[in-house]
């Protein structure tokens, strides 16, 4: 079983001081960075560029960045980012022609690799790419916008997964990206996911140790963890 982590999303931040957001979330304990990339194509809404992971990696950021392609098409892309400093690369199924060979083509470049099912996309898919995987992400609410509220109904998935992680050695990460907060963090875990991606609830309160530490708290003691 993977360690929990928390990672923030920066679709959530102050874009005019990004740098410090991103400096300061990490001082107050989170463990790695979400970067949500979006194209007004595969999903409704427009946002960060690989110069801006570029531009993250200039200021001095060390800590892993995780992109989140929400594109279609993903190979180019994919090459981009793993330039720019992409630590993984996660894309939709449904945005490659060629899974297997993106997720070849991520590896290939150096990053690790993963898929994001959407809430109505099965994990049918994953047993054929398991090898090639190592992070599995799960979202909570559609793709394309912050700030939406988590869709219980994904528990009975992320239960499914980690079954199917635990089977295959347990060395995928299992995230969960979409309304994640305080309240539901913990049935979140204990439902089997170890990466929380949050990013209104960290970014939208004024105390960014006080809120990561509360999440930590929140995961204590989780049997089987």
């Amino acid at each position: 079983m993977q360690s929990f982590a928390i990672a923030p999303s920066i679709l959530s931040a102050d874009l005019a001081r990004l740098g410090e957001e991103v400096e300061s979330v990490l001082k107050a304990g989170a463990d790695r960075i979400h970067f949500d990339v979006m194209d007004n194509h595969y999903v409704p809404n427009l946002s960060f560029g690989p110069q801006l992971c570029q531009a993250l990696r200039d200021y001095g950021i060390k800590m892993p960045i995780d992109v989140h392609l929400m594109t279609k098409p993903v190979d180019n892309l994919i090459s981009m980012f793993a330039k720019a400093g992409a630590s993984s690369i996660c894309f939709h199924p449904e945005a490659s022609e060629h899974i297997d060979r993106s997720l070849h083509l991520i590896r290939d470049l150096g990053c690790q690799s993963g898929l994001v099912l959407n809430l109505a996309t099965s994990l049918s898919i994953l047993p054929y790419v398991l090898d090639k995987l190592d992070i599995i992400l799960l979202m909570s609410v559609n793709p394309g916008f912050g700030g939406q509220e988590f869709e219980p109904s994904v528990l009975s998935k992320i239960k499914e997964a980690r079954k199917l992680i635990s089977n295959n050695g347990d060395k995928i990460r299992l995230a969960v990206d979409g309304g994640i907060n305080l309240e539901n963090i913990r049935t979140i875990a204990e439902a089997g996911a170890d990466t929380f991606i949050s990013g209104s609830a960290i970014f939208g309160s004024k105390d960014y140790p006080k809120i990561i530490k509360a999440y930590r708290e929140a995961l204590k003691d989780i049997e089987g963890y």
